[in-house]
């Protein structure tokens, strides 16, 4: 039986430990906090759980499920207790930096990035069918083992998932315009509607805010710690994506200020026709 060991309990640990479980493979699990343990074994999230990273020297394969900037050091801190065939992937929503900062610590490491979540966090979130028909994106390297890619992407499928391959800096780039972006245009909203000087002008807008203004303020409400984290790991292409909104938004400015109705009908027209391709 094949034994997969995950490193952070939260949502994508915690749903990745349910899935695995439900195909009869055998999940070890690490949290820095015993509660969590407790709680993942009580969901059935894992077989074994441990705030102790010895336990997944057991492993054939380990998932890194932790913030960014942590997973460099975690795949430090596992190399003393795995054996030398044992692959390493990683949940990142950034793969160039993680890459050079991993593949000198452990040849036999893939990265990945699944990319699905919820509002949610923490153990308690996870839940089932999380990965079904979302994308799940794999970033080999020269020197990243072909068995190990084709390790990884076979649990990745079994997820449901639809897998994809490519560079780390092509994803990383594809991945600034329809994912940091946003956040970063998201918390740009909020920001700016929280500006209004008049208090009962600000009150009544958070009254009237409906389902247009959740959907596009969602991800700029998030968790502070993961915007920081891409805005640090992903600098270069999230300000070349932040450039080019800035000057779409000056055009759209632009438009309006100068009443030419017809050409922002115009490229209204087009986004409604565009915007099927990225769903």
């Amino acid at each position: 039986m094949k034994t997969v060991g995950i490193v952070g309990l939260g949502l994508i640990g915690g749903s990745l430990g349910l899935e695995l479980r439900s195909q009869r493979l055998r999940v070890l699990g690490v949290s820095r906090q015993e509660q969590v343990c407790e709680i993942a074994l009580r969901r059935g999230i894992v077989d074994v759980a441990s705030v102790n990273l010895s336990l997944l020297g057991e492993a054939d394969v380990i998932f890194v499920c932790t913030p960014l900037h942590a997973i460099a050091a975690m795949v430090e801190k596992l190399v003393p207790y795995l054996s030398p065939g044992t692959i390493i992937t990683d949940v990142g929503s950034v793969k160039a930096p993680v890459l050079r900062e991993v593949m000198p610590l452990w040849p036999h490491f893939v990265g990945g990035h699944p990319m699905t979540g919820t509002a949610q966090q923490g153990v308690n979130a996870a839940q089932s069918g999380l990965f079904v028909n979302t994308p799940y994106v794999i970033t080999p390297v020269e020197e990243t083992p072909e068995d190990a890619v084709e390790e990884v992407g076979e649990i990745a499928r079994s997820l449901g998932c639809q897998l994809y391959h490519c560079s780390p800096e092509k994803h990383d780039r594809a991945v600034a315009w329809i994912s940091h972006l946003p956040l970063f245009v998201s918390a740009a909203l909020l920001e700016t509607c929280l500006g209004e000087t008049d208090g009962e002008v600000l009150q009544l807008a958070q009254r009237f805010a409906s389902s247009g203004f959740r959907d596009t303020s969602r991800v700029g409400g998030g968790n502070p710690v993961l915007g920081e984290a891409i805005a640090q790991y992903n600098r270069e292409e999230l300000l070349r994506s932040l450039y080019a909104y800035r000057h779409s938004l000056d055009g759209l400015i632009n438009t309006i200020e100068q009443e030419n109705w017809q050409q922002l009908n115009q490229q209204l027209q087009i986004n409604e026709i565009e915007r099927s391709k990225f769903l």
